[in-house]
């Protein structure tokens, strides 16, 4: 059976994409990039890759399009000049965004005669080329079936996760949810330290032990609030006030900034206030499920 050598577009030449565009020429791919400043080209240029000097000429030079932008504002202001060579082109979009505004995208590109297929990169751009990483994706199941092996060249491993064009950004944001709020609990705690006299090595272990124990408690809440099972057996809620309560005292003692700790234990008075006291805090996703109004 014979083949031809494959080919992309890449548009956006952040750490990201430049990953991206590596990650394809490593695999004898013929590719296509463009960026707005466009001295970011050169090291891909002289690896390979030619650079368009238009978006119109890029999105022309092959079908299938990966997009990888700051948000999705960034995608109309390159693409919306050229909408009319967006016909029968795929464009795979990796830009960070809501799954609203994918949705949007996913809508307006149809409108232009192309499809999208959204993407939520799960990695740093040290982690693009890599067989462990993973991307998730949603949009037309034929499209990715179609495209899925250049989609393997970025990660080794793609999360399909449906048809609808939001699923892929809600899954991403969902991580990202976690990663920054997790992050700054870290801070918080090398904050307190540092405030004692400790430093970030000093508290290293005992960060990691502590964060090594959550997929437990992930797993045993999950189960429950997905029953609708929050009662208090294990944990009550107004033991978790008592407890965040004295996190809060302990970094304004220490002189350190309260806004972290702060929130978290307004969240578990508001749960308090609400009439779970006697429930486990697992009820508070309940207060968080609908925003007040």
């Amino acid at each position: 059976m014979g083949s031809t050598k494959q080919s992309v577009t890449v548009i956006g030449l952040g750490p990201m994409g430049q990953a991206m565009v590596g990650a394809f020429l490593d695999r004898g791919y013929d590719v296509t990039v463009w960026n707005r400043t466009a001295s970011r080209a050169d090291a891909l240029v002289a690896r390979g890759a030619v650079l368009a000097p238009t978006v119109k000429e890029a999105l022309a030079s092959n079908e299938l399009v990966i997009l990888s932008l700051t948000d999705y504002g960034a995608m109309y202001a390159a693409l919306e000049p050229a909408a009319a060579a967006l016909t029968g082109r795929t464009l795979v979009n990796l830009s960070s965004d809501t799954p609203e505004k994918a949705r949007t995208a996913a809508r307006w590109a149809a409108e232009q005669g192309a499809v999208q297929l959204t993407g939520g990169v799960t990695v740093p751009p040290s982690g693009i080329g890599q067989a462990e990483s993973s991307i998730f994706y949603s949009g037309p199941r034929e499209v990715f079936d179609q495209h899925r092996a250049a989609l393997e060249v970025i990660t080794g491993r793609t999360d399909y996760r449906g048809e609808d064009p939001g699923l892929a950004a809600l899954m991403y944001q969902i991580g990202m949810v976690m990663f920054w709020t997790s992050m700054l609990s870290y801070w918080q705690a090398i904050a307190l330290a540092d405030a004692n006299g400790l430093t970030a090595a000093d508290i290293l272990p005992h960060a990691v032990e502590t964060a090594n124990s959550l997929p437990g408690f992930f797993s045993f809440y999950s189960e429950r609030i997905d029953a609708g099972r929050h009662m208090g057996d294990v944990d009550r809620l107004a033991m978790g006030v008592a407890s965040v309560e004295h996190i809060l005292h302990t970094n304004a003692d220490a002189g350190v900034d309260t806004a972290l700790p702060a929130a978290v234990a307004d969240l578990f008075r508001r749960g308090m206030d609400t009439g779970h006291a006697e429930d486990s805090f697992s009820s508070l996703v309940k207060l968080m499920t609908k925003a007040e109004a």
